[in-house]
């Protein structure tokens, strides 16, 4: 039977009604193609490449692209080729960017290109460009009201401001880390002069955009792959979970400039492909920090070429990512989608009620707080004892549709934490208001996974939360012992348990409080 079945696999035969889709991105640094598999509703990433090729480094200054660097595309592309042979064509975009929009013998190479490809090699202008980013971004990570984007390429840096998956404003700027590093950086040396000089040019190109883009106010700013990426590997690497900020990147100029050359270069984190970009990407990000003024910048899940992906799917382009995402995993790891969708509701009503009381709901608390609840039982694909660790080891090797890379960090830690004792430890890298955040957001996440308990809509007793500063009182039915005792009796548990990791809650019931009853020995 199994035989049958490969064969009618490999013939073609076998009808899944999933289709294949392919993305090539033909950058000035590196070359990257996607394929991902729709099938049942769900886009799945199936296959990534991607080929440091350099191609910026080609142009000399007449703009004429060297025969070596066109040789390092197009033996890319040859390898890329193989996969797009068992693609339906009309399913395969490819696209090239800002080198190739620049050169003077574009022509020569794309011709050579579409040769190897079998396939129509579209170069787009940096304005559409630009706009395929945002599309990238608001298609992998939930936009929270206006978004600043922000991707630092190889020979340009495109910058988007929009909401949900329409761009309001974008611009595509003549400055990325590899026409940077030649102009700056070719010497290999890490001079402050190299850095200021590098930072003063990124300054003098964005002053022409600034006044436009601080007309208009955003939630978020979120970095699309390349230096915003590198820079997180690092902070991650060095135990430090947290958005970029601009101390970070101040510390991380002042060691490059430590180092003295390129060659020296030896940050933990940083991927030895882009040690010779590195200093010349952070001149930018600097320079883009100060001049929009940001405050912290998260990872977003996607850029160019899944906006490309995205482009191609027309059922998708008004779904709710996030929902999406998270349904994708429910169901690809068997969780019983309605006690899941219950303790989702429960937590996002209990953050609700915490955030009308305190401020610590930044960084989308509910969105993080609902995501954890729907997946808390991930683990028990692998099995009960122990099932929170399962689940946040799976969630440290899958992605979530809709979420940064910050936000799935912290998805993954409460998941680990929603029972059993607390181990602070595990959120001690996050910086003090991720932190603040995190806690709550814990303490809510443990209470609802307990008043969700009986696994049935009608078992689960409503409560209301009240909290004074760092005190919680979480307020019951006058017949929860009656009615509910096991989940009473874990509440009284789980403020045990919170007393432990040094946070005061309280149960009520008929406006007396029953918290005093029990004696609080460690």
């Amino acid at each position: 039977m199994f035989v049958e079945l490969a064969k009618m696999v490999d013939q073609g035969s076998y009808n899944q009604q999933d289709e294949y889709y392919a993305a090539i991105d033909l950058g000035s640094n590196s070359f990257h193609m996607v394929i991902v598999r729709v099938l049942a509703g769900s886009v799945q990433t199936v296959g990534k490449n991607k080929h440091k090729v350099r191609l910026a480094t080609g142009l000399d200054k007449n703009n004429h692209l060297h025969e070596d660097a066109i040789e390092r595309g197009l033996s890319c592309l040859t390898n890329f080729a193989e996969k797009l042979q068992d693609i339906p064509p009309e399913n395969i975009k490819i696209v090239a960017t800002a080198t190739l929009r620049l050169a003077t013998n574009a022509r020569d190479f794309i011709k050579r290109a579409e040769t190897i490809l079998k396939h129509k090699v579209l170069v787009i202008s940096g304005e559409e460009e630009a706009r395929q980013i945002f599309l990238g971004v608001a298609y992998t990570s939930a936009n929270q009201g206006n978004s600043l984007v922000i991707d630092i390429g190889g020979a340009s840096t495109e910058v988007i401001l929009g909401r949900d998956i329409e761009p309001v404003f974008l611009t595509s700027l003549n400055m990325g880390c590899v026409t940077f590093m030649e102009q700056f950086f070719a010497s290999g040396e890490l001079t402050s002069m190299n850095f200021e000089n590098a930072y003063q040019a990124a300054l003098t190109i964005l002053n022409e955009h600034k006044d436009t883009f601080l007309c208009f106010d955003w939630q978020q700013c979120l970095g699309a792959s390349g230096t915003p990426q590198a820079v997180t590997q690092i902070l991650v690497k060095q135990g430090i979970n947290d958005a970029i900020r601009l101390q970070h990147l101040y510390n991380l100029r002042e060691i490059c400039i430590s180092q003295q050359h390129v060659d020296n270069l030896n940050i933990d984190g940083l991927p030895l492909a882009r040690q010779a970009i590195f200093p010349s990407g952070l001149a930018i990000l600097i320079a883009l920090f100060e001049t929009f003024s940001i405050d912290n910048m998260q990872i977003a899940g996607g850029a160019l070429r899944e906006g490309i992906i995205y482009g191609m799917l027309d059922s998708y382009r008004r779904a709710d990512r996030r929902t999406q995402g998270l349904n994708h995993l429910i169901s690809r790891f068997h969780i019983d989608p309605a006690h899941s969708q219950r303790a989702r509701d429960t937590a996002v009503t209990l953050c609700h009620q915490m955030c009308d009381q305190t401020r610590f709901c930044d960084y989308d608390t509910h969105g993080i707080v609902g995501a954890a609840a729907a997946l808390h039982e991930l683990g028990l694909h692998i099995g009960y004892k122990s099932y929170h660790e399962h689940g946040a080891y799976i969630l440290n090797n899958v992605e979530i549709t809709g979420f940064t890379t910050l936000q799935r960090m912290m998805i993954r830690d409460l998941v680990s934490m929603h029972r059993q004792p607390v181990d602070m430890l595990s959120i001690a890298n996050y910086s003090d208001d991720l932190r603040g955040m995190l806690e709550r957001s814990l303490r809510i996440l443990r209470i609802a996974i307990i008043l969700v308990g009986r696994r049935k809509s009608s078992a689960i007793p409503e409560v209301s939360l009240c909290i004074d500063n760092e005190k919680w009182l979480l307020l019951l039915p006058c017949d929860i012992k009656i009615k509910h005792p096991l989940i009473h009796t874990e509440l009284l548990h789980e403020c045990w348990m919170q007393h432990k990791a040094g946070w005061r809650l309280n149960l009520s019931t008929q406006g007396e409080s029953i918290a005093a009853k029990v004696q609080w020995n460690d």
